[in-house]
């Protein structure tokens, strides 16, 4: 594969999405292919079933806590693989191979949930956390990939362009998933109120395996377009030296080295911070929704929304980011988000709803998007795969905060719209962070980092 920074792009309407080479289009595919997961299994569908079906022996609060509780254990697991194993697969130019392993755990788990059944709450959980962390352990691997394909100059676009695809893909199997399971004849299905309990749940059942199905079938383009990144060592390493010696032993430079990385630090510290604020308001949505006594149908249609709206601003942050700059534009999207908040504090209908909805799917894609293409800019590549490790820890363990901020503020004030507003000081902090972050200083450090290295 050519060097991407050698690689002039062509005038078109590929180039002007970020997708004018193969290899950049089918690295994208896996965000369409993925996200899936993300709509279906994370968000909208199995949370539902979780809770009204494997947890119906006992009350909803205690299967939503076991489900938080899944949600907690496949963090936690990440956080501790992340970072080792991206160092390792820095070692063995092994990035396709790990992505290969976790994609297929968080395939299989997912077409498993076919098997779960009324009071089948321990196998929900657990193959929750194998999906989750499946979808997760392959992303670090995944994103590790951006800067060997992408120059300095097209990342913001191939970045944002593949959340657009992630819209794309998540959203149109979503609103597949929900057209069969809202009328089952769709599919040549039973409908009726009496049926037996198997065939009341197959709707739900076979759009898990359609997720997994999904997941494997558009990760084709990847493993098939995208080669492994040329393997590198650093001039005290040797090609023949124990993988997980020498990623324990790259783990620990790093960490010792941070100061030398203080602007990819300091990238991650903001995105980990004004991202529990983004990562709150997904998460919460729903029952913020439900307490001002927006109806489950409005609610499903929001996050449709979402989906869909964010398509065409995912790819517009991208253009923009190339005009005003990636930190600007970020800045630009937190600051929308900021206005979201205080809208969301007065809102009453289903229609306000609505409109909450299209200003998150306008700034959610973008800005986390060229989050993640800002940082791999100041990524060393020979280290990409051990700094996306990281960058998932951060992006983890961030999620905890938010959510406790929360249910803090609800006990404060007494209800959502009262705590929604307090969402708004992870903007501002972690917005403060990252005007602090002293872009070509940090690209500058990563290349010179890569240079120090050798081919093995």
């Amino acid at each position: 594969m050519p060097d991407a920074t050698a690689v002039t792009a062509p005038k078109g309407f590929l180039n002007a999405l970020g997708l004018h080479r193969p290899e950049l289009r089918a690295w994208a595919m896996y965000d369409w292919a993925v996200s899936a997961m993300q709509t279906v299994i994370m968000t909208a569908v199995f949370p539902i079933y979780f809770i009204s079906v494997a947890g119906a022996n006992g009350t909803p609060e205690a299967a939503t806590q076991s489900l938080a509780n899944a949600n907690t254990v496949a963090a936690v697991v990440i956080a501790i693989l992340g970072p080792i194993l991206g160092a390792v697969a820095d070692y063995q130019a092994a990035k396709k191979k790990f992505l290969a392993v976790f994609m297929m755990i968080g395939v299989f788990a997912t077409m498993a949930m076919y098997f779960i059944q009324h009071g089948d709450l321990f196998l929900a959980a657990t193959l929750f956390v194998l999906s989750m962390a499946g979808a997760t352990g392959s992303m670090t691997f995944y994103e590790s990939l951006l800067p060997h394909i992408a120059s300095d100059k097209e990342v913001d676009r191939v970045s944002t362009a593949a959340y657009a695809f992630g819209y794309i893909g998540g959203g149109l199997l979503l609103a597949l998933n929900l057209a069969w399971i809202s009328n089952p004849a769709l599919i040549g299905l039973p409908v009726g109120d009496d049926l037996p309990r198997e065939q009341a749940t197959l709707p739900a059942r076979l759009a898990f395996v359609s997720v997994g199905v999904w997941w494997l079938l558009f990760s084709i383009p990847l493993f098939r377009g995208v080669r492994e990144p040329a393997r590198t060592i650093e001039a005290d390493e040797t090609a023949r030296g124990n993988p997980f010696v020498a990623a324990f032993s790259r783990l620990g430079e790093t960490l010792r080295e941070l100061r030398q990385y203080k602007q990819a630090f300091l990238v991650m510290l903001a995105f980990t911070i004004y991202n529990d604020g983004i990562g709150t308001i997904i998460k919460m949505a729903t029952a913020f929704g439900t307490e001002i006594g927006i109806a489950r149908a409005d609610l499903i249609t929001a996050i449709l929304i979402v989906q869909f709206v964010g398509i065409p601003f995912a790819f517009a942050f991208g253009a923009l980011a190339g005009k005003l700059g990636t930190k600007l534009s970020i800045l630009l999207g937190l600051a929308v988000y900021t206005g979201i908040c205080i809208f969301a504090y007065g809102i009453n209908s289903s229609r306000e709803f609505y409109i909450l909805a299209i200003l998150v799917g306008m700034v959610q894609g973008g800005t986390q998007a060229l989050s993640r293409s800002l940082f791999a800019s100041m990524v060393p590549k020979h280290k990409s795969g051990e700094f996306f490790g990281f960058y998932s820890v951060f992006e983890k363990f961030g999620g905890i905060l938010g959510p406790l901020v929360f249910s803090i503020a609800i006990g404060e004030t007494g209800s959502s719209r009262g705590a929604i507003l307090w969402v708004i000081g992870f903007f501002v902090v972690g917005g403060a962070l990252l005007t602090r972050v002293n872009i070509p200083e940090g690209e500058r450090m990563a290349r010179e980092a890569d240079a120090r290295t050798h081919s093995a």
